[in-house]
């Protein structure tokens, strides 16, 4: 049933109140002010469409993609852009670029998803612990961080997966055991800030235990900034994963990975550009799609840090 324009006025205006009635109303308007601000920073939605249009083609990859990525056909090999039934060209052994890149787009959105998943849960747990307990275990706890944060991200993952071995897999926990350090920091930095507020020492005064404290009262009051990071730290993580393709050490041929594509189309790049240049295109684009929502996220979650 369509609402009339009178009954979305009236819900846009109790959405929009002062004087919310209950939790579940304040809840409600302050997820559409935020939205409304958000939708008000173009770049932001323009970021937001390439990741949705990269969602939806990952999902409905096997409707979109015109070949079989895996289909080799050496008498097509190396075709141009624009070519024949191959709006994308062909790479070195005729299989077609357009659908490797779709299929590929399934291969980027695991990745980032599973370390999104590990890296900022691992930083949470790690960093409200050191700085709610604080002493001898906060110490510890931050030592082992900055022994992380010394070794460059990329040169870190690649000695994980030196040890653990090539493959998708191990590539996600590489790149995840290097992520987790700045979360962390970010965490305690949050923990210290609200340990000393009334509000604490108020649930402190009425029993409640330091698990309870944290989970309930601590980490909900970290998940808006460690949000923000994790956005902005999406186009990192695609580019490590790319590297590690890059050098033989993520996902494994004939699998469809961007990074493993730029790699085959190396040898080609002086004669047959598009080999390489089109999947760097497509790490370049969902690079500047992570930053772009990151940056609308930032001003919509953390106001105060992005007026300085």
């Amino acid at each position: 049933m369509t609402k009339t324009p009178v009954e979305t006025l009236r819900w846009r205006a109790w959405l929009l109140t002062d004087t919310p009635a209950s939790r579940h109303h304040a809840k409600l308007s302050a997820f559409y002010k935020g939205w409304l601000s958000f939708r008000g920073n173009t770049m932001a939605m323009v970021g937001l469409w390439i990741l949705i249009c990269l969602i939806l083609a990952a999902l409905f990859a096997p409707l979109l993609s015109p070949h079989d990525p895996f289909a080799q056909n050496l008498g097509n090999r190396l075709q141009p852009l624009g070519s024949h039934n191959h709006v994308l060209g062909t790479d070195s052994l005729g299989r077609d670029i357009l659908s490797r890149l779709i299929y590929g787009s399934r291969i980027t959105l695991y990745i980032v998803g599973l370390v999104a998943l590990i890296a900022p849960i691992t930083g949470l747990l790690v960093g409200t612990v050191a700085g709610y307990v604080g002493g001898w275990t906060d110490q510890i706890l931050m030592r082992i961080t900055d022994i992380f944060l010394a070794f460059p991200r990329l040169v870190l993952a690649l000695a994980f997966v030196a040890a653990l071995g090539a493959g998708i897999e191990n590539a996600v926990l590489a790149i995840s055991l290097t992520a987790w350090p700045p979360y962390a920091r970010i965490a305690r930095a949050e923990t210290l800030t609200i340990r000393s507020s009334d509000y604490i020492s108020a649930i402190q005064l009425q029993g409640a235990g330091a698990l309870r404290i944290i989970t309930k009262h601590i980490w909900p009051l970290c998940i808006s900034s460690l949000i923000v990071r994790v956005t902005l730290d999406m186009a990192g993580i695609i580019l490590a994963a790319a590297g590690l393709g890059f050098l033989g050490l993520g996902a494994q041929p004939p699998s469809p990975e961007w990074g493993a594509m730029i790699s085959e189309g190396r040898r080609f790049i002086l004669d047959h550009w598009w080999v390489a240049a089109v999947p760097g295109m497509a790490i370049f684009t969902v690079s500047l799609a992570f930053n772009l929502l990151g940056d609308g996220l930032r001003d919509v979650l953390d106001p105060k840090d992005s007026e300085k």
